[in-house]
């Protein structure tokens, strides 16, 4: 079994939006509109600034993604990388395509001096919890808000 990990390209982008999609049915029993996450993918391409996705794939078969965005920190004057949409083909799970993504994902950040990683996961993804606390990741002392805008 050989696992690669990669830069995703907008050749991804539909695969990165279908993968999207399953992980907010799967998580939260979400459906979201297929239009809507395509431009999103897609807007992650169009400015770099948004940030990148790396896909993994299993003997060359694309199984799975994430994404990279980047909240600046005042008080430690730099970047910390957030991990998000984060997904694993079914046929591919318990195979360390995550793990490996993850630790990919972590060589990078600190080539580039980021302060830290972090992602946020749902309360009841009890599996999740256990599988970033498995690679060091702590629980913050944090909780989330949000505000959603009508725009």
């Amino acid at each position: 079994m050989t696992l690669d990990i990669r830069r995703a390209t907008i050749d991804d982008a539909d695969a990165i939006a279908r993968w999207n999609s399953a992980m907010a049915w799967e998580t939260e029993a979400k459906r979201l509109d297929p239009h809507t996450i395509a431009r999103g993918v897609r807007a992650v391409f169009d400015e770099p600034r948004r940030g990148f996705y790396m896909v993994a794939t299993l003997d060359g078969v694309p199984a799975g993604c994430l994404m990279i965005t980047y909240e600046w920190s005042d008080w430690r004057c730099g970047d910390f990388w957030w991990i998000q949409s984060v997904y694993v083909t079914p046929e591919a799970r318990r195979a360390g395509v995550f793990r490996a993504l993850y630790a990919h994902v972590k060589g990078l950040a600190d080539e580039a001096g980021a302060v830290g990683i972090r992602l946020y996961v749902e309360t009841e993804n009890e599996r999740a919890q256990a599988t970033y606390a498995g690679l060091g990741m702590e629980r913050c002392h944090y909780f989330m808000y949000e505000a959603m805008l009508a725009g």
